[in-house]
């Protein structure tokens, strides 16, 4: 937790008031959160269903990654009344309005990486 009129606290503030990109960036911001989002993007799914279609991702990770996205209004958590408890997750509609945005970043960074993939020598062509 960092104090609030700490050097760092400050500047964030600073940031946040002078720049829009800094909030999106803040909001989705993370290891984790794009891969949440993207398979969130696909439908509804349940907690365990999330956890294992994210590789190496760790329970308390997901649940705080989550609980951040929740905070935010990107996502929406539904807890059913059931025994055992059915715990599903889903975009909100503000989440909804971010696939645009998040399709073009995908987009970029497919053609980020290809820039930066090594080339293939002809002896591994032939291989």
């Amino acid at each position: 937790m960092r104090k609030e009129n700490s050097t760092n606290a400050l500047n964030e503030k600073s940031i946040m008031n002078e720049c829009n990109m800094a909030i999106t960036l803040g909001v989705i911001g993370g290891r984790w959160k794009p891969a949440i989002l993207c398979r969130l993007a696909a439908g509804i799914m349940r907690y365990g269903e999330l956890r294992k279609s994210i590789e190496g991702i760790s329970e308390r990770m997901l649940a705080a990654q989550l609980r951040e996205l929740e905070q935010d209004g990107i996502v929406r958590r539904v807890v059913y009344a059931e025994v055992p408890p059915r715990v599903e997750y889903m975009l909100t509609e503000l989440g909804h309005t971010m696939m645009p945005m998040l399709k073009v970043m995908s987009d970029w960074g497919g053609i980020h990486r290809n820039l930066h993939e090594p080339k293939a020598t002809a002896k591994q062509l032939e291989d």
